[in-house]
């Protein structure tokens, strides 16, 4: 086998496991998640609201995600997001909820980020430090409504099923495990700098502010790009083996 011909082969395999690869992790950004998709019962935690621009030429200009008003979150802060604006709504629970903090008759009900662009092809992370999580309930949901430029809304709203399969537009979920330390707050909950000062306030109200806060997290293309670089290093090295090996034996 020639070396053009061994290369144009190595050049087709390499697009089909790059195609496969790509292919594979299309459904993981196929509609709002949120990541990471668990916590500890009863601490703070940290999470991103992963919208992904599903069309090929509207933009996502405004997302709205909604807050559990059963099992509400008494201290909120949103990270702010460069080109966006953001909006926290407050409103009153149906009925008051008892907490730790004492009794919750008010709560966040939904944050709202606008004036920004996700561009086709691009996701935008919103991040929001949240707690105390409940204790009764091992889940959350977030329904999210993602609004595109064209004025075209869809919304992120359906339960899980009972079958364990995914419904047409899932609403993202936060699972809650319990506690490592079994004393409410186990070790991996990020407690979020407004909180302490909140809890010497009124129980009553919920905690809501903007937070600066530091590093990203790294994006699944810098992991995927690394994987089929790895891939194409790989397939290459092992032509350029065995085109040696045969021209050894020639010799």
């Amino acid at each position: 086998m020639s070396f053009p011909a061994a290369f144009r082969r190595l050049a087709a395999v390499t697009a089909g496991a790059a195609a496969l690869t790509i292919g594979l992790a299309v459904p993981a950004l196929a509609h709002v998640s949120i990541n990471p998709g668990t916590a500890e019962q009863g601490g703070f935690t940290k999470v991103a609201f992963r919208v992904p621009n599903e069309r090929d030429k509207d933009s996502t200009s405004k997302v709205e995600v909604s807050f559990p008003l059963d099992h509400p979150l008494p201290f909120v802060s949103v990270k702010p997001v460069p080109g966006w604006k953001v909006k926290v709504t407050e409103g009153k629970l149906p009925k008051p909820v008892t907490t730790e903090y004492g009794e919750v008759t008010e709560a966040v009900t939904k944050v709202t980020w606008s004036g920004g662009k996700i561009e086709p092809g691009q996701f935008q992370e919103f991040e929001v430090s949240m707690g105390a999580l409940p204790e009764d309930t091992d889940r959350l949901l977030f329904p999210t409504t993602q609004t595109y430029e064209g004025g075209e809304v869809v919304k992120w709203a359906d339960e899980p099923k009972a079958d364990g399969s995914e419904p047409e537009h899932p609403a993202p979920v936060l699972r809650l495990t319990p506690a490592a330390g079994g004393d409410g707050h186990g070790a991996g909950t990020a407690s979020p700098s407004a909180a302490p000062a909140a809890t010497d306030a009124s129980p009553a109200a919920p905690s809501v502010t903007a937070v600066a806060a530091s590093g990203a997290d790294s994006s699944d293309g810098t992991a995927r790009a690394l994987g089929v670089a790895g891939l194409v290093l790989g397939l290459v090295g092992a032509v350029a083996g065995v085109l040696g090996l045969r021209r050894g034996r020639n010799a």
